[in-house]
């Protein structure tokens, strides 16, 4: 058998696709409350010392995540980001308090692509949080 395959020139119309950003706008990503309780409290070497070991802490904590995420093991992902919540909280992080609570969920439910697109955001929302917590550092501390 043999076929007649015939081409035919179809005019090229240059595609110019449509750019879309998104992004999360945040009313207050940090609430300078408790930055200023704990400075009120513990004066302001003091509590420069515990605000940077709560951010570490926080760090450590998204570098266990980031290891129990690799691991699919949804339990620890939810005790980590449930940990995480409670230290932002603490220090009137918004963002990654609301990301971690929405990790943890997410981890409960067992949705690992949901798991890994808010672990990467969450340590978007941290580091944003870590400059924002300096540059509100002349006027608290």
């Amino acid at each position: 058998m043999k076929y007649d395959i015939q081409l035919h020139a179809v005019p090229h119309t240059p595609v110019t696709p449509s750019v879309g950003v998104l992004s999360y706008p945040s009313e207050r990503a940090l609430d300078p409350e408790p930055f200023s309780a704990i400075v009120a409290e513990k004066g302001p070497i003091e509590a420069e010392e515990i605000v940077c070991r709560v951010l570490e802490d926080i760090a450590l904590r998204l570098d266990v995540l980031q290891m129990v995420v690799a691991d699919h093991q949804f339990e620890p992902v939810s005790k980590q980001a449930r940990r995480i919540e409670q230290v932002a909280l603490g220090l009137g992080l918004l963002d990654v308090q609301n990301i971690a609570a929405n990790t943890a969920q997410a981890a409960t439910q067992m949705d690992g692509v949901a798991v890994h697109a808010l672990v990467a955001r969450l340590e978007r929302a941290f580091d944003a949080a870590v400059t924002e917590v300096w540059a509100q550092r002349a006027p608290i501390f």
